[in-house]
């Protein structure tokens, strides 16, 4: 009667982790709901969109148990594309700043000393 089996986690731990992702679904729909605008709202729309889908993947898919398989698989991947996004805001501000510079567009050119 010794079979070995997959390991067997408190029914607890599910309840508490869906707990969780209901929380944080309804503090998601409280950004619409108060009206939050501008970078505020999207901030803590990506920062719950990601809190859910980090719970959903380490959980779920056990992954919390192994953390090598979360490094790699959550943490790379989301370090490169917050990196790529960077390069991408840097390269966005500095064209929209030698566009202002050199076809005189006073909004994005730096102010001229008089």
């Amino acid at each position: 009667m010794a079979h070995a089996q997959g390991q067997q986690h408190p029914i607890g731990i599910y309840l508490k982790i869906w707990g969780l992702l209901f929380i944080l679904s309804t503090a998601s729909y409280f950004v619409d709901y108060f009206h939050f605008q501008g970078y505020l709202r999207w901030f803590l729309i990506l920062l719950f969109m990601l809190l859910k889908a980090g719970l959903i993947v380490s959980f779920f898919m056990h992954m919390i148990w192994e953390r090598l398989a979360l490094i790699y698989a959550i943490l790379v991947p989301t370090l490169l594309l917050l990196v790529l996004i960077g390069i991408g805001a840097l390269e966005g501000h500095y064209t929209s700043f030698t566009r202002g510079a050199f076809f005189g567009n006073a909004v994005h050119a730096p102010a001229q000393h008089r």
